[in-house]
């Protein structure tokens, strides 16, 4: 098989630990490029997270995009060109701040790139660490937030959040809710996902769905992991997700990216 697209989660599967592109991982993901091959970013992170690792892996020069915030926004680098988007409503927000109230869960979203909340976490501060953005505290979530969003997170220490995920998919079926990080859960406008932006970016660029590797390690990774014609997890995967690929290469510390790359791809 000749795959033409690799589509990369960023945390915790493209990126170590400390946040870095290992020497490795970009010298393959180069070469990759070079053969003609569409690498794109797929991760719940907001746009501008994104772009610097984007552009140190030169999508830029090879005309290629990524699908941010969990596929509500994919972009083309080079230009910032908004190909598609879908965000939350205002009343969709607020019903998510009032049920993070009820079970005692932290809640954000972001406008104007910017982090916004009404409280304080130590989640908060990693999504914070993760992005780079600043955080806005606010007096009043509701009344701060007085437009559409792309997406809320609930955080909360990763045993009650598994809880509360058990709780909220059947209490607002009309939302696409998934794990990221085990503190992290996300919630974005019903069938967004990363796979249904993958699907939208592969028809624009002619590219199958079984030219397709994808590579992940989190809930929010499962539908593109699925969807994918390689589907493909890090050794680093959330534990009840390892037999939901069709194959699990290293770790993010360990360049489990170019280990699919040489092996699919290069060779």
């Amino acid at each position: 098989m000749q795959y033409k697209m690799l589509v990369l989660d960023m945390d915790d599967t493209l990126l170590t630990d400390d946040h870095k592109i290992s020497d490795l991982n970009k010298k393959v993901l180069l070469e990759a490029q070079a053969k003609g091959v569409h690498v794109v970013l797929a991760s719940g992170r907001p746009t501008s997270a994104m772009t610097v690792y984007a552009k140190e892996l030169e999508l830029d020069l090879n005309d290629s995009y990524m699908i941010s915030f969990n596929g509500a926004i994919i972009s083309r680098v080079k230009d910032d060109l908004v190909l598609f988007e879908q965000k939350l409503t205002i009343e969709q927000i607020h019903a998510l701040y009032d049920y993070s109230v009820k079970m005692k869960t932290h809640i954000i979203t972001y406008l104007d790139n910017e982090i916004i909340s009404e409280t304080d976490s130590e989640y908060i501060e990693v999504e914070k660490e993760i992005t780079g953005m600043v955080h806005r505290k606010v007096p009043s979530f509701k009344d701060y937030v007085d437009r559409p969003a792309v997406k809320c997170i609930l955080l909360e220490n990763p045993v009650y959040l598994k809880e509360v995920e058990k709780d909220l998919k059947p209490t607002m079926p009309h939302l696409s809710v998934s794990m990221s990080k085990p503190f992290f859960l996300e919630a974005a406008q019903q069938g967004i996902d990363k796979a249904a932006s993958l699907k939208l970016l592969a028809e624009k660029l002619c590219v199958l769905q079984s030219e397709i590797i994808a590579v992940g390690n989190a809930g929010n990774d499962l539908t593109m992991i699925e969807y994918a014609g390689l589907g493909v997890w890090v050794d680093n995967v959330t534990p009840e997700l390892r037999d939901k690929a069709d194959l699990i290469v290293a770790s993010n510390n360990n360049d489990g990216v170019a280990e699919v790359v040489q092996k699919y791809i290069l060779n």
